[in-house]
């Protein structure tokens, strides 16, 4: 058995996949292109910032029927949910055309069930390590309620949680009155909702801080500021991985196998290795109030607006927006802007002066064209197995992604289907 494992990236997924892999009794290293100081900042990368949210309810692929249309009527107003800034890109038109063609009802219904089993066997092993590290990661099972703030809104989710329910899972479509009652005390401009209650959600800051110290505690090494820039080849694959420290000179990390994490950065260092994974990065921003005067007692999706609001602890964390923009590192202030719109629609309590107190954060989701992650071994290089492409569930699909890393990795039987998720299935 291969015993040393190259780990490129330490996001969620590369540090749950080093995780499972040093429990197989690997000797793992693990790369990552930022600094030793990343989870902080307005660029932190995305398993920083995010939501926070394990959702099993989100079994619908991205690449769905009516997206399209939807996204071309958004994309006239700047502040809306999704924008595509226009440019000249051959990957960009390239993706567009693979994710309006995977947006069938057929592909719906292929992936929903692998999705569902996805991020329900990762809530349980969220648990699971919730367990073994002894909390500090914020985790609670409140469920999550997509909150609707027009009756054409809760009937489309209606339809979701019927859905839900024909594959085994559990939804509860509520009224305005029994929303109110999961969160009294707040005042909500809605119509209604739909409650998972087999959702949970935790504080993505101190899971990434949690995990990385127990890895260091178990012999993980970790090269910070190291970006891949190259690749060794020899007759079985990747003899070594080339790396340019900042400010220093390019060394080669040599490994038995190499697992490519790099989230939205992967398909840029596939190509390093002749391995093509369409991708785009998706840009989203999220604002945290420290002490909001409203604060909910559940995460809830605003569904309309699809901004995402979660309480972690204290604090109040609200995001989204998708911004197909290339890897702009810019912020565009009428993308938060919308965002803030949003949260004062459904929660008018909640001030004007406090949402422009807590300072923005940006990140980049990697996005496949079918909205399927990319998970298992490449069949041009044996020994690299690939796990990214999650989109808005990277945090969600991490334990369960690294889990299957490990498994494929140590030669084993997968414990769920990856064929769906081929490397080279484009």
């Amino acid at each position: 058995m291969s015993r040393h494992v190259v780990v490129i990236g330490a996001g969620v997924v590369g540090l749950m996949s080093a995780y499972h892999l040093r429990r197989r009794g690997f000797a793992v290293t693990v790369l990552d292109r930022e600094g030793a100081d990343r989870g902080s900042g307005e660029q932190a990368p995305a398993s920083y910032g995010n939501a926070g949210m394990i959702v099993p309810s989100h079994f619908v692929p991205l690449a769905a029927p009516g997206v399209v249309a939807q996204g071309l009527r958004w994309m006239a107003d700047p502040k809306s949910p999704f924008y595509v800034r226009p440019r000249l890109s051959a990957d960009l038109l390239t993706w567009g055309w693979r994710f309006w063609r995977a947006g069938t009802a057929a592909h719906v219904r292929a992936s929903a069930p692998l999705l569902l089993a996805l991020n329900l066997a990762s809530r349980d092993e969220y648990v699971a390590l919730d367990d073994e590290l002894g909390g500090g990661i914020g985790l609670e099972r409140l469920g999550l309620t997509m909150l609707c703030a027009t009756q054409h809104g809760l009937e489309e989710e209606a339809k979701v949680a019927e859905m839900a329910r024909a594959l085994g899972g559990r939804a509860e479509v509520l009224d305005a009155a029994a929303v109110r009652a999961l969160e009294p005390g707040i005042e909500l401009n809605v119509v209604g909702g739909v409650h998972f209650p087999d959702d949970a959600h935790l504080d993505p800051g101190a899971l990434m801080r949690a995990v990385q110290a127990r890895l260091q505690a178990d012999g993980v090494e970790f090269r910070f500021g190291a970006r891949v820039v190259g690749f060794e080849l020899g007759d079985r694959g990747v003899r070594g991985v080339t790396v340019r420290p900042a400010g220093g000179v390019d060394e080669t990390v040599t490994g038995d196998e190499v697992v490519l994490a790099a989230g939205a950065w992967t398909g840029r260092i596939a190509r390093l290795v002749g391995l093509s994974l369409p991708m785009q990065p998706g840009k989203g921003y999220t604002l945290t109030l420290e002490s909001p005067s409203q604060r909910l007692s559940v995460p809830s999706i605003l569904t309309e607006a699809r901004v995402a609001v979660t309480r972690m602890g204290e604090r109040l964390r609200i995001g989204g927006t998708m911004e197909l923009g290339g890897f702009d590192e810019g912020a565009n202030d009428l993308r938060v802007r919308g965002i803030v719109e949003a949260a004062r629609r459904y929660f008018p309590r909640l001030t004007e002066a406090e949402l422009a107190e807590p300072p923005r954060w940006h990140g980049f989701r990697p996005l496949s064209p079918d909205g399927l992650p990319y998970l298992g071994r490449s069949r041009r290089v044996p020994n690299l197995t690939v796990a990214s492409g999650h989109g808005m569930m990277g945090l969600s699909l991490a334990p369960i992604t690294g889990k299957l890393v490990g498994e494929v990795v140590a030669g084993e039987e997968p414990s769920l289907p990856i064929g769906a998720m081929s490397v080279e299935r484009f």
